[in-house]
């Protein structure tokens, strides 16, 4: 501020306001075209505000209308269905990584049986699998899942889980537990924001009869979400920038249905200069030609094979619909691709288009694809952690495992890894190669390569080792080398015998 405008602003503040609000203005609009109001963005007027205040008004909308395009878009499906196959797909193998042997093993089989639906479902209808990947597809379409930790009768162990919908939370809640705690969108948080328990709404068995809400722990709840603001404290739809695209497709591909249906009917008009025998001045003609009825075409359709009169005088005007099939393949190629850029994924994986890729192109996409996984992936293992924990706090409490210094070294004890079930490469044979190159050169170890098929090393070395021995006992070279007590290998050893 110059002298003349302090001078202004003390004779007139209102005037010393404006030329400087005036000055920033002008500031701004030169040094970023993006926070100009000129012509081209005079209607983009737009305001910062937190992550909840921008989503809580938005939020509800923009999940049914996400849910509609589940039920009704195959676009939509495409895409949670991408998610759901890379994300989870067959599944993650447990590696227990206590460091007793036994333990492990034990860990490792109780974990599977209770991974079935009697076991791990309150409902007892979807077993662990099954709820991950139900999981994963509400994140994608709802914005996040709730999962309760319940603790029932029956089963391998008390614990259980209950799936909820985001739309389970009371909104109407408003009672805190602490006087300085908040309660927003259902959920109570202390002075850090950070939830400390859930109001949850009940219903009757009939589903209409709202009870009194139920208030959980934050302790005793999964909240599945992806964060992307500092100040988001809910879920939003991550579909939520690509679904308006999404429907816009779904309109296209309506009306071009429906004008080729019309370009298919082959249909036949007749138009008669002079009326019947027996019409007189201003009577129509019939279907029979008789009878003098007039017709009316309000309301008609046009229907493959319809022979239609006309009134005397009408003419008919052939209406062609500009465009052919191939404006139409070009424009929904080019909304697959923004959808797909949307939500991080290639044209092929949106798709399922690959008659425009090659080996390489298509390796580059799965690259780029895996990538855009590894977020999903990384929440997904936190909640699997986070089940996994309290499952082996409730075999220790069940007696079903004993192990008598587990709370004295309880991290040790529920130390773990997953191992995800490996996918089919487009060409084995360049992938083994690979594997081959980046074993001998020490770019990856051979537990490295277990964990990329979906296995662990020792159990595989095991394995082989069982294999190649029983091959060697009938004779049979497998193809791998074992060494027996006296430091030779099988295959010496059928040779040595052949010779004898």
């Amino acid at each position: 501020m110059n002298w003349l405008d302090q001078i202004v602003g003390w004779v007139s503040p209102e005037a010393g306001y404006k030329r400087e609000a005036y000055r920033r203005a002008l500031e701004v609009e030169r040094n970023y075209d993006a926070a100009g109001h000129d012509r081209l963005n005079a209607n983009w007027r737009v305001f910062n505000e937190s992550g909840e205040m921008t989503d809580r008004y938005s939020r509800d909308t923009v999940r049914a209308r996400a849910r509609d395009l589940e039920r009704n878009s195959d676009i939509m499906n495409s895409v949670t269905g991408a998610y759901k196959r890379n994300v989870f797909g067959a599944g993650y193998r447990l590696r227990a990584n206590s460091g007793e042997d036994n333990l492990d093993h034990e860990l490792e089989r109780l974990w599977k049986i209770w991974c079935k639906k009697q076991n791990c479902d309150v409902t007892g209808t979807q077993s662990f699998n099954a709820m991950m990947r139900m999981a994963i597809r509400r994140k994608k379409i709802d914005g996040g899942i709730i999962l309760l930790k319940r603790y029932t009768s029956g089963g391998l162990i008390p614990f259980k889980l209950q799936a909820l919908e985001v739309d389970e939370l009371d909104l109407s809640a408003m009672t805190t537990h602490k006087k300085e705690n908040k309660v927003v969108g259902g959920i109570e948080y202390n002075p850090y924001n950070r939830p400390v328990g859930y109001y949850i709404k009940q219903y009757s068995i009939d589903g209409f009869t709202e009870k009194n809400p139920i208030y959980i722990e934050a302790k005793e709840v999964i909240f599945f979400y992806t964060k992307t603001r500092p100040s988001q404290i809910r879920e939003m739809s991550d579909m939520s920038q690509t679904i308006s695209r999404i429907r816009d497709a779904n309109e296209f591909m309506r009306a071009v249905s429906v004008k080729e249906r019309i370009l298919a009917c082959l249909s036949v008009f007749i138009e008669r200069e002079l009326p019947p025998a027996g019409g007189g001045p201003g009577r129509g003609i019939s279907a029979a030609g008789a009878g003098g009825e007039q017709y009316n075409y309000q309301g008609k359709t046009l229907t493959p094979g319809m022979i239609q009169y006309l009134n005397q005088g009408d003419k008919v005007q052939a209406v062609v619909p500009s465009g052919q099939a191939t404006d139409a393949t070009a424009y929904l190629k080019q909304e697959i691709r923004l959808v797909g850029a949307g939500q991080g994924l290639s044209y092929e994986t949106t798709s399922r288009d690959m008659s425009e890729s090659n080996y390489s192109s298509a390796r580059q996409g799965m690259i780029e694809d895996d990538l855009t996984y590894v977020d999903d992936k990384d929440q997904l293992m936190e909640v699997m952690d986070e089940i996994y924990e309290t499952f082996v706090i409730s075999l220790v409490l069940a007696g079903k495992v004993e192990i008598l210094d587990f709370w004295s070294k309880k991290e040790i004890y529920m130390e773990h890894t997953w191992i995800q079930a490996p996918k089919r490469w487009i060409d084995p044979l360049k992938e083994a190669n690979a594997n081959k190159t980046a074993l001998n050169t020490g770019q990856k170890t051979w537990g490295d390569l277990a964990s990329e098929n979906g296995k662990d090393w020792k159990e595989q070395i095991d394995e082989m080792a069982e294999i190649l021995e029983y091959g060697s006992s009938k004779g049979i070279d497998m193809g791998g080398v074992i060494f027996g007590k006296n430091g030779t290998s099988a295959a010496d050893k059928n040779a040595a015998t052949e010779k004898g």
